[in-house]
């Protein structure tokens, strides 16, 4: 069986930025379970596994438009502390949900702290980043008809309801 849309699909994985630090894998842990075709992973990534087999190993350099896309310094800003009420500390790295300028939800980082102007940025940690992945097919399933549904998979590895 080969990846193909409406597969459970089950790998390992590292993912290293291009200095060769580790920002996630699946090592010592359960595979990671997607389903191919419904959105699951990056574009870069899933276009990649495309017609694979159990067993294939393969490295793959996704480009930032194929992943978080690029950079955006428009979705940083600079708001006042008094933005942020009920949270008595501030501190560099932590998250919160945020309406964008087209009204959908956005989580932004608190990138820095000067008095009361707290700047926050909306970039995806990852943007602008070339993402590295060293992937091994574990197990390739025909997806049930409630995973396509939900448009991810159950159960073992996947999203439980």
């Amino acid at each position: 069986m080969l990846i193909a849309a409406n597969k459970a699909v089950s790998i390992d994985y590292t993912l290293t930025n291009d200095a060769g630090e580790v920002i996630d894998s699946s090592a010592g842990g359960a595979p990671l379970v997607y389903l191919q075709g419904a959105g699951n992973i990056i574009p870069g990534l899933e276009k990649a596994l495309e017609g694979k087999a159990v067993g294939d190993e393969l490295t793959v350099a996704v480009e930032p438009e194929d992943a978080y896309g690029e950079y955006a310094a428009e979705l940083v800003s600079t708001l006042s502390r008094s933005m942020f009420e009920g949270v008595d500390e501030l501190e560099v790295g932590m998250q919160f949900h945020a309406s964008a300028p087209d009204g959908q939800m956005q989580i932004v980082t608190i990138r820095d702290l000067d008095g009361d102007d707290v700047t926050v940025d909306g970039n995806h940690p990852l943007a602008g980043q070339r993402l590295n992945f060293q992937v091994k097919i574990i197990a390739i399933r025909d997806a049930s008809q409630e995973e396509i549904a939900h448009g991810h998979v159950h159960g073992e590895g996947g999203h439980h309801h």
